[in-house]
């Protein structure tokens, strides 16, 4: 499998780094088997942080059958609920290795936050949440799964 990390430097040897920002699958190192969402996310981060240009690093997954997965195939409760925890501080708190799932991105953050703040129930939050065309997300939270990952080039964003 080929997966994809957007940045504005090339990421050889990914790390987990703790952020201050609150991203859905919580601290780990994020890619896409999107190539077109990686452009996005490299786009996002050179503009933010107003230096380098945007490059995604390409890897490889080597074997992942002995991994703890968390996996969210669409956006249904469970998935929105672990979102919900690691984007108002909470934290999941979980022992994954390893959690694949749906992007919420620019257009279902607004829907995630709502719900967060009590204005659409569960069933509502889903319900805008479905007809939009997310994307994946790979979340790497621990060494042991960062181990899998074999980085192959960079492509200019």
């Amino acid at each position: 499998m080929v997966l994809y990390h957007g940045s504005n430097v090339t990421v050889e040897k990914p790390k987990i780094i703790k952020s201050k920002r609150l991203l859905d699958f919580g601290t780990g190192f994020y890619v896409t088997s999107d190539l077109e969402q990686a452009g996005k996310w490299a786009v996002r981060t050179a503009n933010r942080r107003e230096e380098g240009k945007p490059l995604i690093s390409v890897y490889t997954l080597e074997r992942i059958e002995d991994l703890k997965i968390l996996e969210f195939s669409q956006p249904n409760k469970e998935w929105l609920r672990y979102i919900s925890m690691n984007r108002t501080d909470k934290g999941a708190n979980d022992t994954y290795d390893l959690v694949i799932g749906p992007v919420a991105n620019d257009q279902t953050i607004r829907t995630i936050n709502n719900y967060i703040k009590g204005y659409f129930a569960e069933d509502i939050a889903i319900q805008l949440l479905l007809p939009q065309n997310l994307k994946d997300q790979y979340a790497f939270k621990t060494e042991k799964a960062l181990a899998r990952l074999k980085f192959e080039e960079v492509i200019v964003g």
